[in-house]
């Protein structure tokens, strides 16, 4: 058995996409995933699966989703040892408490090198961005956070193919995982 994470982009949030934790752990569970649960309300459902991940298993998770739940739900899901290679390919800097830092989780096909050709100017002194593998860490300077330009990447059209979890959230999952 493998173990997963899968980010669920869009429930919970601002009162929209209404999905239970334990409605999510019933689906996953019906699915035929073992040791399921779940973390937060904004749907980080850990799993174990004989499966090698990849689209398929995003797709059938997607599709799943619709067919219970009834609303869309674009699915990023990374095996154990992806997450682990996200969170140490981060920047030294991301994460410390000067920053609020975040993981922008992307869907294949994109890429963070195809992201980034279409990054919008951040703001210089309080944004920084980086590619990871499969992933983007952003961060901004928290005594400026009010000042960051990250709005402009969220309003582009690429942005429906990345969910973003905070830095906190990134590694407790691994923790998680890791049987924390």
């Amino acid at each position: 058995m493998t173990s997963f994470v899968a980010l669920l982009r869009g429930i919970n949030v601002g009162g929209k996409n209404l999905i239970a934790m334990s409605d999510l752990v019933a689906s996953f569970r019906e699915a035929g995933h073992q040791n399921v649960r779940t973390h937060g309300q904004s749907g980080n459902v850990l799993f174990e699966a004989d499966h090698a991940g990849g689209p398929d298993l995003e797709t059938a998770v997607e599709r799943m989703l619709q067919d219970r739940h009834g609303v869309p739900i674009l699915v990023v899901i990374r095996t154990r040892d992806e997450l682990a290679t996200t969170i140490s390919a981060a920047p030294a800097d991301h994460g410390s408490d000067r920053l609020r830092s975040d993981v922008f989780f992307l869907k294949g096909p994109a890429t963070a090198e195809a992201v980034l050709t279409e990054l919008p100017e951040l703001r210089d002194g309080v944004d920084s961005v980086a590619p990871g593998p499969g992933a983007l860490y952003f961060s901004r300077v928290a005594a400026l956070a009010t000042k960051t330009r990250i709005q402009r990447l969220m309003a582009m059209p690429i942005f429906q193919q990345m969910t973003v979890r905070s830095w906190r959230t990134t590694t407790r999952l691994l923790e998680l995982l890791d049987g924390a």
